[in-house]
């Protein structure tokens, strides 16, 4: 099968590869899936798990992107509740290959069924993004409404779901990203869009949630806004400062399969709109590492229509 994959950790991007891949094997419980669409993380060349496997030993050539809708080809064994032929989206396990390919291996119960109505595009971009984005707001910081959220990087994957999930929720949104980002963070539903780089959104005032996607010196900037009782959220690094009277919680998404459902149920129905940036082939997977666009980048690695 084709792949995306990478054997050198110093090379970064520039070390990824189309090559041909063995056909995966389905261990107990897993469901081999025929990728249609896959969504990546850029940092993942960084993360430990995409060089060793759970018992430390060197997994290379290893296969990027977790993120996966596609349908159903061959069960394990002992796997239930998804059968052949079905269509699902879902997470791809950090530590084994990933969905920069035609076909992945992947715990059936890090997949929800995905209605017909769905494109897989579409599907790709919700996993991580998604899961990351409602567990930051709701299983973390715990956002009620009423309340008000800084969210950085509002025009991203994550940010981007996470300013429509907090308006749905009552809250109140601010939100940062480049001043080219502005119109389309505003169409979303947040209140006040600040340009990222100019350093007004620090004079935003005391917010009761920041989810931070960057790290560094935005991480260490926000604390300050969090007002007493609340809670800072980063998926980029722990906090080495936690705010004053408040909280800084540093966490990776989990997969949920429920949770994965009510996404795509929100999609159905018009509540929830991801943000799909720039659609490429898998042959263009290395260069869409390193490109910068508004919303979600999706890998198309089957043909349109092929289902």
């Amino acid at each position: 099968m084709r792949a995306i994959t990478v054997r050198d950790r110093d090379a970064g991007a520039a070390g990824l590869t189309l090559t041909d891949m063995p056909y995966p094997h389905a261990a107990e419980n897993d469901v081999i899936v025929r990728v249609h669409a896959a969504g990546f993380t850029a940092g993942e060349l960084d993360w430990p798990a995409t060089w060793t496997d759970r018992a430390g030993r060197d997994r290379t050539p290893s296969i990027p992107g977790h993120e996966l809708s596609g349908t159903v080809v061959e069960l394990g064994f002992g796997t239930t509740g998804l059968t052949v032929g079905q269509r699902v989206f879902g997470l791809s396990d950090w530590a084994r290959n990933g969905s920069l390919a035609d076909y992945v291996a992947v715990e059936a119960r890090n997949l929800a069924p995905l209605a017909a109505d769905v494109e897989h595009t579409v599907a790709a971009a919700l996993p991580i993004s998604g899961l990351t984005a409602w567990q930051g707001l709701f299983d973390h910081a715990h956002l009620t409404t009423g309340q008000t959220v800084l969210v950085h990087g509002a025009a991203g994957g994550v940010g981007s779901l996470a300013v429509q999930f907090a308006r749905e929720a009552g809250a109140r949104v601010l939100a940062t990203g480049r001043a080219d980002h502005r119109d389309g963070v505003l169409g979303l539903g947040a209140q006040e869009f600040f340009d990222l780089a100019d350093g007004g959104w620090e004079h935003a005032g005391e917010v009761d949630v920041v989810l931070d996607v960057f790290g560094g010196t935005v991480l260490e900037r926000s604390t300050a806004l969090v007002r007493s009782g609340g809670t800072l959220v980063t998926i980029a690094e722990p906090p080495a400062v936690q705010p004053k009277d408040g909280r800084a919680v540093f966490f990776v998404v989990e997969p949920d399969r429920a949770r994965l459902a009510d996404l795509a149920q929100r999609v159905r129905t018009g509540k929830l709109n991801p943000v799909v940036g720039t659609v490429v082939p898998l042959a263009e997977a290395p260069a869409a590492f390193t490109a910068h666009t508004p919303g979600k980048t999706i890998i198309q690695v089957a043909e349109p229509g092929t289902e």
